[in-house]
């Protein structure tokens, strides 16, 4: 009989996915653990080949450049700006994908010898992505080509002015596309509409690094690289898988190769602004995945969101030690600004949606209030969206009645989708299913609520929007090795579209329960047969689950994923508990 009850955090578990014959054959074949069918199953690897790139991705893995829909356009474009001496500029976002892909492309153009204009726009008095005047501003300088980087497939108005002043432009974004596309010389983003690319999960940065995986090509073709070295773009591959990482890109297809091998290049330590942020964040080692997503990426983010947004480029492109430094230890300061400013914006929010009953009232949360800083509520969504599962849309209020809303989503949800069936109500809008951003009068707040309410329950089954605990197999503590782990490492870099596995173990007793550093409880738990393991839960008191926890003697099942704690040269397995409940026998 399987256990239907809520557990401590108030979810109900379910596998992720279910396994059929023909995984368990593919995983045979491949003569892997059946600790993996599950996994396969999830991935939708479906033969040998696909597991294989898979557990060994390699750039070879990757898609031809040249099936990007003006991908042509824009090498030939770019050829003759290069050969003919021409200025061109390359045009960011301020967020880590927009940072990572301007300075991508300033070190390979570095590497070329041929200086690159940044312009990125202030976030507080331009806001996201080109504007005309930025335009009219890049044509005084003599700018005659600019190259947007994650940005610009909506940017109709400001391309029709580069257009009057003679300034050509080659787009490479990867934000969702609509039928109507603005004019420019070459639109490059696998996420337009009548693109075929199968790749549809590129990051920003991505785009970029097959924008300059092309342009390598057509040059090294046209003997550009006959009297001079040719740039290797695997050394820029660091902030590909930084860029791919922070953005929540999906870890699947052409972005496994890009992050797995970025991450390997960030190992020989050669960008020195990565290096500093590591330093200021106490890294040791090699980079992780986590680490980039929940250390480095929220520091190069930070002087975007308080309006600095330069110098997270400034700083992934610097070749000066002093000034990486510099820059590190400002945005350092500006994260626990960041951070102070978040935990305010946050607890007036929590307490609008208890005194409002809006986590009761229906299946999506929006709030708009005057004073909220617009570059924080992008995070603040994003957590509300966590704790009470549904999608949310937050929007700061300016002094003029103009909203800047920033909108997350849960699994399964289009947001993208319900926002659109609410464009009526909005000025401007764009992003993809689980995160967007928009611009509201005040007056239209209330109606695009209601709007949004309904577009998100009429387009999406029900069942979305029950939290729920999903697990990929089931173990016994005996399983709980050091070899195990070391299988599921193979499984790395760990990310959306690629989750750390999760495993429930059913019918263990809580032996001994104690606090660490207030709010984290480390457990030790013990079967019917006295195997015993390690475990440990982070940030969870105060809380049911830290309560639930602390109830020594009780019989429990746990979910959770397996870890090494290295401590004074010991290695020793651990499971990181991630929720619990009352087994069936207890009850």
């Amino acid at each position: 009989m399987q256990n239907s009850q809520l557990s401590f955090s108030g979810k109900v578990w379910r596998p992720r996915c279910k396994v059929n014959e023909h995984h368990k054959q593919l995983t045979r074949d491949c003569g892997l653990s059946p600790l993996f069918t599950p996994i396969i199953a999830h991935r939708e690897l479906a033969n040998p080949d696909a597991v294989e790139k898979f557990f060994r991705p390699r750039l070879k893995h990757l898609t031809d450049p040249l099936e990007l829909l003006d991908m042509d356009k824009a090498v030939a474009r770019l050829t003759k700006a290069i050969e003919g001496g021409e200025k061109i500029a390359v045009f960011g976002d301020f967020d880590v994908d927009g940072a990572t892909s301007s300075a991508l492309m300033v070190r390979y153009f570095r590497a070329l010898n041929i200086p690159l204009r940044v312009y990125i726009p202030d976030r507080l008095t331009e806001g996201y992505g080109p504007n005309s005047q930025a335009m009219k501003t890049l044509v005084d300088e003599g700018i005659s080509l600019v190259v947007t980087v994650d940005c610009g497939i909506t940017a109709y108005e400001a391309f029709e002015t580069a257009n009057e002043l003679g300034l050509d432009v080659i787009v490479t974004d990867h934000h969702q596309g609509r039928e109507d596309l603005p004019k420019a010389l070459a639109l490059v983003n696998p996420n337009r509409l009548d693109d075929p690319f199968p790749n549809k999960e590129l990051a920003g940065v991505g785009v970029a690094f097959y924008l300059l995986m092309a342009l390598n090509r057509s040059l090294r073709d046209d003997g550009y690289f006959k009297d001079r070295e040719e740039p290797v773009l695997r050394d820029f591959m660091d902030l590909v898988a930084v860029g791919t990482i922070v953005d929540v890109a999906s870890l699947t297809g052409v972005n496994r190769p890009l992050v797995a091998v970025g991450l390997r290049v960030a190992q020989d330590k050669k960008n020195i602004g990565i290096n500093a942020l590591m330093e200021i964040a106490r890294i040791k080692g090699s980079l992780s995945a986590g680490q980039v997503g929940f250390q480095i990426g929220p520091r190069i983010n930070a002087g975007g969101r308080l309006g600095k947004g330069p110098i997270g480029s400034e700083l992934l492109q610097t070749e000066d030690q002093e000034r990486a430094e510099e820059i590190a230890t400002q945005l350092e300061e500006a994260n626990r600004e960041r951070r102070a400013l978040e935990d305010k914006m946050l607890r007036r929010a929590m307490n609008r949606i208890t005194e409002e009953g809006l986590a009761e009232s229906g299946k999506s949360i929006v709030l708009a209030e005057p004073g909220w800083h617009q570059g924080v509520i992008g995070i603040i969504a994003s957590r509300i969206s966590d704790r009470f599962h549904m999608p949310t849309v937050i929007i700061a209020l300016d002094e003029d009645g103009q909203g800047k809303g920033s909108g997350r989503s849960i699994p399964g949800v289009d947001l993208l989708a319900a926002i659109d069936a609410c464009g009526e109500y909005l000025i401007k809008y764009g992003g993809h299913k689980a995160a967007a951003g928009l611009s509201i009068e005040s007056t239209q707040v209330s109606a695009f609520s209601k709007a949004f309410e309904k577009a998100v329950v009429e387009g999406n089954d029900s069942e979305l929007f029950s939290p729920a605990m999903t697990y990929d197999g089931k173990l016994q503590i005996p399983d709980v090795n050091i070899e195990t782990v070391g299988r599921l490492e193979r499984l790395q870099p760990f990310g959306r579209g690629n989750p750390e596995p999760v495993f429930l173990i059913e019918n263990v007793r809580l032996v001994d329960a104690r606090v660490i550093k207030e709010s984290h409880v480390k457990c030790r738990l013990a079967d019917v047969y006295d195997n015993v393991l390690d475990t440990i839960s982070f940030r969870v008191l105060p809380g049911e689950l830290g309560d639930g926890l602390m109830t020594k003697g009780v019989w429990v099942d746990v979910v959770g994923s397996l870890s090494i704690n290295r401590f004074r040269n010991r290695e020793t397995v651990q499971l990181i508990v991630r929720d619990a409940r009352l087994a069936e026998k207890f009850l």
